[in-house]
């Protein structure tokens, strides 16, 4: 009866009701976007067997104590690097281990279905980033700015060899997340704003340089980077989709109209009238947007907000720097997934590949961030024995 108690108190009961939550919308969502007929397979019990397994990830995940994915971080992150390797020599196309899909060589198949290993590695990385952050912290006891400036080095090797593996796929929207993970964590890390802040100005000039180039100076791009001429449609298409209406804008057009005819209270449960493609996963919002209008789409949003006000304060709470620094790196990571695939409808922010957390179709996406929310259930789950105790790294 104590031991029935003791989990009762300490499992995290509002992080799994809001992800109850995000599965009852889930379902609701793909359940209507195949109403369209653009596809011949029913993905709602899929979605629901990718529940399931990921409910099973979590439960697993959260019984181990930080301590022991403190100890196999870099272990972890070695084996996410070995998966992307091996990736680039799996042979593609049907019957293969690799699979190609829209242009970008990023899973493997499986007979559960198709797997992308970077949805994996990004929280690999995140416990191999607060693996370092606290150990160098535990040998550079005074800070300064040479010790920051040393932290900063090793953070930028650990993140160079995913992100060059990723971008070789090309996967460019899995690749924002990993700099977007790296950005929260060094703030977090205590690294100085002297540093912080010429690095950030300086890479958003470089960002806002290579933006005007490609309006103004593709030829030199193309010539001295490499990139594509479908890379700068995509800009092109994003700033002016309207001019674009027949090829690369059309996605984001439709997009808008769906979301603009849901008006305040949408058209009601498969109700929609415009075709999305894609609409079961990277578009998922549109079909909230349309159904559920403006009032429905604010509710899921401030879901999200609930989820990562929640994540948040349960990081607040937590003593064990590595703690803290893998949660802050998964706040990050829902973060920009949800504000980058949300602000791609609405013309925000340029069309990348990346769904909407736990709501999207796709078991790469749900599992990966269910490995990445059982680490905060473990960190929340045996948070009463690190207001006692003291855990020394063994290295």
């Amino acid at each position: 009866m104590e031991n029935k108690r003791n989990f009762a108190n300490r499992f995290d009961w509002t992080l799994a009701f809001i992800l109850l939550c995000f599965l009852v919308i889930s379902l609701l969502a793909i359940s209507s976007a195949q109403t369209s007929g653009q596809y011949g397979v029913n993905y709602v019990p899929l979605q629901l067997r990718w529940y399931v397994i990921c409910s099973v990830i979590i439960g697993v995940v959260m019984f181990f104590e930080p301590d022991q994915y403190k100890k196999l971080s870099w272990y972890m992150y070695g084996g996410g690097i070995f998966l992307l390797v091996l990736l680039i020599f799996m042979p593609e196309g049907p019957g293969q281990i690799g699979a190609k899909i829209n242009g970008a060589k990023s899973w493997y198949h499986t007979p559960l279905g198709n797997i992308q290993p970077s949805e994996f590695m990004k929280t690999f990385y995140i416990l191999a980033l607060a693996r370092l952050i606290s150990k160098h912290h535990e040998v550079y006891t005074f800070k300064s700015i040479k010790t920051d400036f040393i932290l900063l080095g090793k953070i930028i090797a650990t993140l160079l060899l995913p992100l060059a593996l990723i971008l070789k796929q090309p996967d460019l929207g899995s690749a924002l997340v990993f700099f977007a993970i790296t950005a929260a964590v060094v703030i977090v890390a205590g690294v100085s704003w002297k540093i912080i802040l010429p690095t950030f100005l300086g890479g958003a000039i470089v960002g806002g340089s290579f933006l005007w180039m490609a309006l103004h100076m593709q030829s030199f791009l193309e010539n001295t980077f490499g990139l594509r001429p479908y890379q700068f449609a995509r800009i092109y298409s994003w700033l002016d989709p309207y001019s674009y209406s027949s090829s690369d804008g059309y996605h984001l057009i439709t997009s808008l109209n769906a979301i603009g005819s849901g008006e305040i209270f949408g058209k009601g449960y498969r109700g929609r009238e415009v075709y999305v493609a894609e609409n079961h996963t990277d578009f998922i919002f549109t079909v909230i947007g349309e159904e559920w209008g403006f009032i429905g789409a604010s509710i899921v949003i401030c879901l999200f907000f609930l989820l990562i006000y929640h994540l948040t304060k349960t990081t607040l709470l937590l003593k064990d720097p590595f703690s803290t620094y893998v949660c802050s790196g998964i706040i990050a990571m829902i973060t920009f997934h949800v504000l980058e695939n949300i602000g791609m409808t609405i013309q925000l922010l340029p069309i990348t590949g990346i769904p909407l957390p736990f709501i999207s179709y796709g078991g790469s996406s749900l599992m990966g961030n269910a490995l990445a929310i059982g680490l905060v259930f473990s960190m929340r789950f045996h948070y009463r024995t690190y207001m006692f105790t003291t855990h020394d790294d063994d290295d």
